[in-house]
């Protein structure tokens, strides 16, 4: 007697399993809800540029300048990040200048950081942006591609972290003489 009960608790067991499980509803994966866990998942913006293994001189330059906590802090920040091809393509000697002068290393790096999340729908439709640096960046958009000031090609939009977003670009900005 008691392994007949014992054969009819499990199967009910089963077809309750069964019935709460297809009572669920299913999460349509084409319109996913955004979440505070979700967004909690994401690192800040130096953990998503370090993640993303190109921007280890830029990093190596926050760093020099002293803006990695910055650039962790709440934010919200854009950041145009060159890429470690973008430093190369300095002229010699350059980006040793600047790593020994941490002072001008901060206001070059400042002058690719504007404050807020400012996602590519909205670049392409801006003719500049203040940076925190304090100058204006010129944005311009040609055969579907945005420049930042009719030079540096913005390669991949839209990369989000916890505090802000990161734009890459090919070059490095260099403000405007004071």
């Amino acid at each position: 007697m008691k392994r007949p009960m014992l054969l009819v608790l499990t199967a009910l067991a089963v077809v309750v399993a069964a019935c709460s499980t297809a009572a669920s509803p299913t999460p349509n994966p084409a319109t996913p809800e955004p979440t505070p866990a979700a967004s909690a998942a994401l690192g800040d913006i130096v953990a998503t540029a370090d993640g993303a293994g190109t921007f280890t001189t830029l990093l190596a330059a926050a760093e020099a300048a002293g803006l990695v906590e910055t650039l962790q802090g709440e934010g919200p920040y854009t950041v145009f990040a060159p890429t470690d091809d973008a430093f190369a393509a300095l002229p010699e000697g350059t980006l040793d200048s600047l790593l020994a002068d941490p002072e001008a290393l901060k206001q070059i790096l400042l002058y690719h950081v504007v404050s807020g999340s400012v996602m590519a729908a909205d670049v392409v439709n801006l003719t500049s942006a203040d940076t925190v640096e304090g100058s204006p960046i010129a944005i311009a958009v040609k055969d579907g591609t945005v420049y930042l000031n009719d030079a540096a090609k913005v390669t991949a939009t839209d990369i989000a972290a916890s505090n802000g977003v990161i734009h890459v670009i090919d070059q490095v900005l260099l403000p405007p003489a004071s």
